[in-house]
């Protein structure tokens, strides 16, 4: 069985969909993986402690507002990673809780919608449950052992996210100097493997709090970084460039 990387992604929007630019290469990202036994993704979209995982055949939650209808009308029927949530129970510490009524919100079912359209690879989305850094390094950590089953582990947030200070909502808006700085920041982090300046974004970043007035959609990096083989080592960057203004930068850890 091939070893499955690790994956952080800018989730975006629904409008997502379609962009046919972001799209593209979310698609080209998943044709080039090898394929997954089953997905563990954990979006920005769920903060909920003691660790949680989504429960099987329930609705997706539509947690998103002002957008067009249609919207409103997606599904992803993926089939639910029963031995997958077994085995979070079994490695993962203290209580894991299985929700009963939890369903994929958008951080996971926009990517994986389409990166693997036929919803055919069994999917569990875990809760994130805390945003402190080295309590998220640890718990991805703890994940890797996975990638030798050939579970996919995607953390899903978005490298800025600003959307209070916004003022131009175009897909092509030019990034807001706070934004630009940000990513630009983080790149040449990432570029490093520097995990510890990463790990002080708060304090060392520039651009914040504009860019992350609530750190929800930054910290899921952590759970990627933390199921690395090793952190300190750089990964492959992605899709560099802006959406909304916003730095959709993503990785790639081995």
């Amino acid at each position: 069985m091939e070893r499955m990387p690790a994956l952080y992604l800018g989730h975006g929007a629904p409008p997502l969909l379609d962009d046919a630019l972001w799209s593209g290469q979310l698609g080209k990202l998943s044709a080039a993986l090898p394929r997954p036994t089953a997905i563990l993704i954990v979006s920005a979209h769920w903060e909920s402690a003691p660790i949680s995982l989504s429960a099987p055949d329930v609705p997706l939650v539509y947690d998103f507002g002002g957008f067009d209808p249609k919207y409103y009308q997606e599904t992803y029927d993926a089939p639910h990673a029963s031995d997958l949530a077994a085995r979070l129970q079994a490695l993962l510490p203290g209580e894991v809780h299985q929700h009963t009524s939890r369903g994929l919100d958008h951080g996971a079912w926009v990517p994986l919608k389409i990166m693997y359209p036929d919803a055919d690879i069994p999917v569990v989305q875990m809760s994130l449950p805390t945003h402190d850094p080295e309590t998220l390094l640890g718990l991805g950590a703890r994940l890797r052992s996975l990638r030798d089953e050939g579970v996919l582990v995607v953390g899903s947030g978005f490298l800025t996210h600003g959307l209070p200070f916004l003022t131009d909502w175009r897909i092509e808006a030019e990034a807001p100097g706070w934004s630009s700085d940000f990513d630009a920041w983080a790149g040449e982090a990432l570029a490093r493997g520097d995990v510890d300046e990463l790990a002080a974004y708060a304090s060392r970043a520039p651009g914040m709090p504009y860019a992350h007035p609530t750190v929800e959609h930054f910290t899921p990096l952590f759970i990627t970084l933390g199921a690395a083989t090793d952190p300190g080592t750089p990964g492959e960057q992605l899709f560099d460039g802006f959406w909304l203004g916003l730095s959709k930068r993503s990785l790639q850890v081995a």
